[in-house]
């Protein structure tokens, strides 16, 4: 069971995030300080830093963990499994955590309108997406280096991100519910997959 002191932190993280988004909405990301963040979470700007180096930071909050986690998946995979399955269960385990976590606090889709809408966060989000692409397929071709070269896994991995990525953009695009969306992104991974392995 998760104490008291982890309970308080997460409940402080999340009430930022809130807070954070919120006030992005209301006044714009590049308008918005800090100092209000903090205030609107009822907390000090000082404890803002201690869970977040920056404004971009409460956006892409959860980038790195996820990123780790299924480089984790890749690298640990099960014998004998191909590359198609163990894919379609990345996949599935990273849209199943986008999902737990965003409908919890029912923030995803401001958040891809606020990383759409603002050019910093843009740029932000098309460095990270690079980045973790990359490392996704050196990560595959080193999982499968009898069956792929890091070419091949590039391939496989920018097709399957775009075609989920792209996909949940144009689902939001004719204003589909969340929920929507991420079926929309499981039905895009799935086909790709498919056709790619």
């Amino acid at each position: 069971m998760t104490g008291l002191r982890e309970r308080k932190k997460v409940r402080t993280r999340r009430a930022l995030i809130e807070a954070a988004l919120r006030l992005f909405t209301e006044k714009g990301y590049e308008e918005t300080t800090l100092a209000e963040i903090a205030a609107a979470a009822d907390v000090s700007t000082r404890t803002f830093f201690s869970y977040f180096g920056s404004k971009e930071d409460v956006i892409f909050h959860d980038g790195g963990i996820r990123l780790e986690a299924i480089l984790g998946m890749v690298g640990r995979r099960r014998p004998g499994e191909s590359i198609g399955d163990l894919l379609l269960r990345v996949s599935e385990a990273s849209l199943n955590w986008t999902t737990e976590e965003d409908l919890a606090l029912d923030l995803s889709l401001e958040r891809v309108d606020l990383i759409m809408s603002v050019p910093a966060l843009q740029a932000k989000a098309l460095h990270l997406l690079f980045d973790s692409q990359l490392r996704l397929a050196k990560a595959l071709h080193e999982a499968y280096q009898d069956e792929i070269d890091l070419l091949e896994a590039a391939t496989i991995v920018g097709s399957l991100v775009g075609a989920a990525k792209l996909t949940v953009m144009a689902a939001m695009d004719r204003g589909d519910s969340l929920e929507e969306v991420w079926k929309a992104a499981r039905t895009a991974a799935t086909s790709t997959i498919s056709r790619l392995t």
